[in-house]
């Protein structure tokens, strides 16, 4: 039997471009508790497109978490309600018949706002061109794979490399910093014997970067860790702030 279906007002942030204002829009959507939070906007522009009006722009792609362009603020929480769970994994289960929700796009200086829900998240692909790779020779992947590693360094490497670049860090942050992005980018490098050969250049490129942008500077409220759907530690925060300080070092830049 199908289950019943749950009766709700969505207010939902409508914003033509980045140089006009916006503002919330309320619609009333009857929805599957079994329906993702994408598939019910996606049951929502169905219905407004049947009337003649103008569809929500909303970004996706792969629905399962991984591709992390699914990002919404929803009641003023990155990703919604649940922990470690992107916006494109959260189910319409977890609501209530009869609550409100809030639905707007990720704010902040360097996201500027494309279309509705939609922002430009390209600062991040600026911040690892600036950096974010390996362009030494490693050797082959037979040498490389040769090369041994500490499990529990492997392991950490691994959770740095496992952020998905969403950029819920920088919604939920008070300074909007891109501190645990970048740390995790750095992190999955600098833990790592190929990614030593640069790995003092590529700190200090990929921050000044970031700073260029106009990311915020991280306070340590540990905002970013708590929302972020990977869970990905503040403590390559730590990483990048000795790195940083170690590249300043190397090149003889600290006042005495």
């Amino acid at each position: 039997m199908e289950a019943k279906k749950l009766n709700l007002t969505l207010k939902i942030w409508r914003q033509k471009n980045s140089n006009s204002a916006g503002s919330f829009i309320d619609y009333k959507v009857q929805v599957s508790p079994d329906a993702s939070f994408l598939e019910m906007l996606d049951e929502l522009n169905n219905s407004l497109e049947l009337k003649g009006e103008e569809a929500v722009h909303f970004e996706s792609d792969c629905r399962e978490g991984i591709c992390g362009t699914c990002g919404l603020v929803i009641n003023g929480r990155p990703h919604g309600p649940l922990a470690k769970i992107a916006t494109c994994q959260l189910h319409m289960r977890n609501f209530k018949d009869g609550d409100t929700l809030w639905v707007e796009p990720f704010r902040a200086k360097a996201f500027s706002v494309i279309k509705d829900l939609m922002v430009d998240r390209s600062g991040f692909d600026k911040i690892l061109q600036a950096g974010g790779y390996i362009s030494v020779n490693t050797g082959g992947v037979p040498d490389a794979n040769a090369i041994p590693i500490p499990k529990e360094i492997s392991s950490l490497a691994m959770d740095a490399a496992a952020c998905i670049g969403c950029g819920a860090c920088v919604a939920a942050c008070k300074n909007a910093s891109a501190m645990l992005f970048v740390s995790a980018k750095v992190s999955q490098y600098a833990l790592l014997p190929q990614g030593q050969p640069e790995r003092y250049q590529r700190v200090e490129k990929m921050v000044k970067v970031m700073d260029e942008l106009g990311f915020g500077s991280c306070t340590n409220t540990y905002a970013c860790e708590a929302e972020c759907p990977k869970g990905i530690s503040v403590t390559n925060i730590a990483r990048l702030n000795r790195d940083f300080i170690m590249a300043k070092i190397k090149n003889k830049e600290v006042e005495v």
